[in-house]
């Protein structure tokens, strides 16, 4: 089976490089002339050379050492650009066309360094950055460009004419090139539907040819001429011998250049490699937008400076990854890297070997081809977009970028697209809340179990406090929300605690305002608490340090940090209970009959009880069970403190659940069920119990039935009474 997977995949790759290379070879020839040209028509022929050399050297080392399968890399339409207006200036300026040659070899030596600095910086990553409405607009606009390009083509009008110069001008059409250009469409887009052995885009080509013979031979037998027929690509000139005098000739002059003409080349070199990078990288997005893949931006990178190095040395053209020839490439069945290598290779032995053959390719079977795939590329599927309005927008994102990159250029319709897409991030920002819940202290309680006094007069004074749970982005488009929902509570409340546990980012302008509150808070002699403070965003800032910085934290003891929320919230408790609880802690330790659970009992009803007890003093740190232990003991707090944990791996200390106080009990839950410890118990102070044992239970059960029942009953209305305040909690948090 993996043998199978294996050659499957090796034959998907050749019948990829192959079909990439008819679509990449001739455009290269076209680039190469359009560029030497400049210099003069003598020149066209080292243009076409050129070309093909760039075409083998991208096609070799590029796919080998790149990020990205199926990338095919060959000179491209930016390189034609901008060595032509390079060439163009020079000669301008009259320099001899000989180091005009060298100028633009060193042109491409240069910008496949800057492109290797660029992947070793790590300036690829950016690519990942790139919105998905930017993607499917550049990929529409693509999708558009290229049909628009192949279109006269199609049509057999050439000479350079528009589109619409094309479209409007019937006399210039050669019906031929319709007819062989609509077969090879038809049968690419049909060939699916009857085989897979064979790539579509390789029928649909094969079609186009006989299309044209069968033409030929029954109405015109002037298109078996191969010389001046505009509707094949015709000879493409050249010798091996010619190629290798290319590319030793041109080295053996390089030394003639001077140290200013060197120079001079920065700026066009920085402007190509930029380009060129942009051009591969979006073709790449493109690419793993229609395969569900993932590529090596950096990686890509610095495999195409290397691959534009290669290919300056042997005297060939600067090239990015293309989209059409990779279109096609995916289309055909190209599924690794291999298929670029395919690609390079075959470029070279069409030219070598089967020049000949390859001249009686039909321009409009290749048209055919990329209208085809044009169309593919079209994201259809974002019509959607306009069924909701919340969609709309990103919508007219994707249409501005495709009239951009069709109306202007590509790399433009980038720049717009991001410009837009940042545009709505904003918004998103502005129309999402960054209050996730707001409660009272009536409402949210901390872990500290209160006795029952205590508990009412921390409901009773709840709208001291307000816990605002902040979430989102806190900056600049977010302050008018947070300030419009601290602004009642300015006045009213003594505590206001934010929980900054959700918060994904924050501002300078977001830390100025909570100043501002801040000073407000202080005129009343009120507080500005933080919990969940001290972390890293996942922009890499701190928010504790910010603060610091800022000095909202550190300029007055009406700002409190708590590392929890929970702590943050007993604070505030202790806060309101006052002195209350600052007497119990000089208090001596509780006799049974002052126990909260037996306030309502009389002293002589409990001396049967008494009598069952054992105190017990347990110094500070003492654990008194852990999890898993058997619950037979019932434990009451004469003095001090017990913190309930329940062991989470990781945390050395465990997960704060519950903290009992003097004249609370305990373990009652486990106790009555008889089941095994859930958790475990630490003494948080030197403390002073009451500990009521199983056996000394059963006793009490046996010989005093009704005292047993009143102890029982007494142990279940306080955790009724817990439960009740902790199902009001859970259910104001939900709202």
């Amino acid at each position: 089976m993996t043998f199978k997977f294996k050659n499957d995949k090796l034959a998907g790759d050749f019948w990829g490089g192959l079909a990439a290379m008819l679509v990449a070879l001739p455009s290269a020839i076209a680039f190469g002339v359009t560029i030497y040209a400049s210099i003069g028509p003598a020149y066209a022929g080292l243009g076409a050379l050129a070309g093909i050399l760039g075409a083998t050297a991208l096609g070799l080392v590029a796919p080998a050492l790149g990020g990205t399968n199926r990338l095919i890399t060959a000179p491209c339409g930016p390189a034609a650009a901008v060595c032509s207006a390079f060439a163009i200036g020079l000669v301008q300026q009259q320099v001899e066309p000989v180091f005009i040659v060298l100028m633009l070899t060193a042109l491409g030596l240069l910008s496949g360094l800057i492109q290797l600095l660029l992947g070793f910086m790590g300036v690829g990553s950016l690519i990942k950055y790139i919105p998905y409405p930017v993607v499917s607009g550049y990929l529409s606009g693509v999708g558009l460009i290229i049909i628009g390009s192949q279109i006269p083509k199609f049509l057999g009008v050439f000479g350079g004419h528009s589109l619409w110069r094309a479209l409007i001008s019937p006399e210039l059409w050669q019906w031929e090139g319709a007819v062989i250009g609509a077969v090879t469409m038809a049968v690419m887009v049909g060939a699916p539907y009857v085989t897979r052995v064979v790539p579509a885009a390789i029928l649909g080509l094969l079609a186009g040819v006989l299309t044209y013979f069968a033409l030929a031979y029954s109405v015109d037998e002037t298109m078996l001429v191969v010389e001046g027929n505009k509707l094949i690509i015709g000879p493409l000139g050249g010798t091996a011998s010619s190629m290798l005098e290319a590319i030793t000739g041109r080295w053996r002059e390089i030394g003639d250049l001077k140290l200013s003409q060197i120079g001079s080349l920065f700026g066009p070199a920085i402007t190509l490699a930029v380009l060129l990078s942009i051009d591969t990288l979006k073709t790449a997005v493109v690419l793993d937008a229609l395969t569900r893949s993932r590529h090596d931006s950096n990686r890509e990178l610095v495999a195409q400076g290397l691959g534009n190095v290669a290919s300056a040395c042997v005297g060939g053209m600067p090239g990015a990854g293309q989209m059409g020839a990779t279109m096609v490439n995916l289309a055909s069945g190209g599924q690794t890297r291999a298929s670029g290598i395919f690609e390079g290779v075959l470029s070279l032995i069409a030219f070598l070997v089967l020049g000949a053959f390859i001249a009686w390719i039909p321009v409009a079977a290749l048209a055919g081809i990329l209208i085809v795939v044009g169309f593919r590329m079209i994201d259809r599927h974002s019509l959607h977009l306009l069924a909701s309005p919340w969609t709309v927008l990103d919508f007219v994102v994707i249409v501005v970028v495709v009239g951009v990159a069709v109306g202007y250029s590509l790399i433009a319709a980038s720049g717009v697209g991001i410009a837009l897409a940042m545009l709505l991030f904003i918004r998103e920002q502005l129309g999402s809340t960054i209050i996730r819940s707001k409660l009272d202290g009536s409402q949210r309680f901390s872990k500290r179990v209160r006795l029952g006094q205590e508990m009412e007069l921390l409901v009773k004074n709840g709208d001291q406090t307000a816990i605002l749970e902040l979430q989102g982005s806190l900056f600049f488009g977010t302050k008018d929300q947070l300030y419009s929902a601290l602004e009642p509570e300015l006045a009213k409340r003594t505590y206001i605690l934010l929980d900054m546990r959700r918060v994904q980012s924050v501002d300078v302008t977001a830390v100025h305002l909570l100043s501002q509150i801040r000073d407000s808070l202080i005129e009343r002699n009120a507080f500005l608490i933080f919990s969940n403070l001290a972390r890293t965003l996942p922009n890499g800032r701190n928010i504790a340090e910010l603060f610091d910085q800022m000095e909202l934290t550190t300029m007055t003891e009406h700002v409190k940090v708590f590392p929890n929320i929970d702590d943050a919230v007993e604070w505030i408790e202790d806060e309101i209970l006052g002195e209350h609880l600052k007497e119990a802690l000089d208090l001596p330790p509780l006799e049974v009959y002052e126990l909260d659970i037996f306030k309502n009992h009389k002293e002589d009803t409990l001396i049967t009880l008494m009598e069952c007890l054992e105190r017990r003093s347990v110094p500070a740190g003492t654990k008194l069970f852990s999890l898993g232990d058997v619950a037979d003991e019932l434990y009451l707090i004469r003095k001090g403190a017990v913190r309930i944990t329940l062991p989470v791996e990781g945390a050395a200390d465990g997960h704060h659940t519950l903290t009992y106080g003097r004249g609370d009990f305990f373990g009652g839950i486990a106790f009555i069920a008889g089941t095994s410890r859930f958790n475990d118990g630490t003494a948080v102070g030197d403390t002073e119990l009451f500990v009521l044992r199983r056996e000394q239970f059963e006793r009490l059960k046996e010989e005093h039935k009704r005292l047993a029942f009143q102890l029982l009953e007494a142990v279940a209305k306080v955790l009724a009474l817990r439960l009740r305040y902790s199902d009001k909690e859970l259910m104001a948090m939900q709202d």
